[in-house]
């Protein structure tokens, strides 16, 4: 997942524009419905509060969330470790992530216009890519650590690094503007596609790739996300060239777009 992240991180570049468009009637009912699981209301009330309840929901009805929350993004152990969950609450008791927790339930009390943002694009990869399984999307609260967690079929929003550009936290912290400009609530659903349109298609051998090609990849990927979107998030000289490339050309499946070459 991390090595998802870095790629992102180097080359993401905030932008204005794109051509291809793709768009369902919006008139219609959407058949790819995105329901988002609120996984971070459960974990804010157990490392709150300490509610047992909660704890036991958090093992029972999102056992794997909490293993990739533990085990992955925290990396305080394994969820198998017999004092996992004293750390897990424990960890939380620091005043600035308590911070983040009552910050992320101020500001994403609601989440239907992200859910219907994250329906209507994957109505749009599904018009490209038919056989294509739906994500399980959550919601969680990380430690500003990552924004998109994908793992096999899930597909996580740690809401913590999407809480606005001029987010307290983000300034003392020293989060450089460039990074701030991606940590809005808006930057939510293009992540999410960005994320999983990599673990779909990563770029092989990627050690060995030069940066042309990591970019051109990425590139890619980037478009893809505009069409989907139908607005224009990203854009640089390389994903202008990708846009060049595919102009005039309709109904193109995902992977035909993705095998794209330079």
């Amino acid at each position: 997942m991390r090595s998802i992240y870095c790629i992102l991180a180097l080359v993401m570049i905030i932008c204005l524009g794109c051509e291809w468009r793709l768009r369902p009637d919006d008139n219609n009912q959407l058949e790819s419905q995105i329901t988002i699981d609120r996984y971070d209301v459960t974990e804010r009330l157990f490392l709150t509060t300490g509610d047992y309840a909660a704890l036991q929901q958090l093992k029972t009805i999102y056992p794997m969330q909490t293993r990739i929350l533990i085990e992955d993004v925290l990396r305080l152990g394994l969820v198998s470790d017999s004092d996992i969950d004293i750390d897990f609450l424990s960890f939380f008791q620091d005043s600035t992530l308590q911070k983040l927790l009552a910050d992320v339930e101020l500001e994403y009390a609601d989440l239907s216009d992200v859910q219907r943002q994250l329906s209507m694009a994957f109505e749009r990869l599904k018009a490209m890519e038919p056989n294509l399984e739906l994500p399980v999307v959550y919601t969680q609260v990380g430690s500003l650590d990552q924004s998109i967690i994908v793992n096999d079929n899930l597909l996580g929003i740690s809401l913590d690094k999407y809480l606005g550009f001029d987010y307290p936290l983000y300034l003392k912290y020293d989060y450089s503007e460039w990074q701030r400009q991606s940590m809005t609530r808006q930057y939510i659903v293009p992540d999410c596609l960005s994320f999983y349109l990599l673990s779909l298609y990563p770029l092989q051998n990627y050690k060995q790739a030069t940066e042309i090609q990591r970019h051109w990849h990425i590139a890619k990927v980037q478009h893809v996300v505009n069409t989907l979107m139908g607005k224009h998030f990203f854009e640089d000289e390389m994903v202008r060239l990708v846009a060049a490339r595919l102009k005039g050309q309709s109904g193109l499946r995902l992977d035909e777009v993705m095998a794209l070459s330079m």
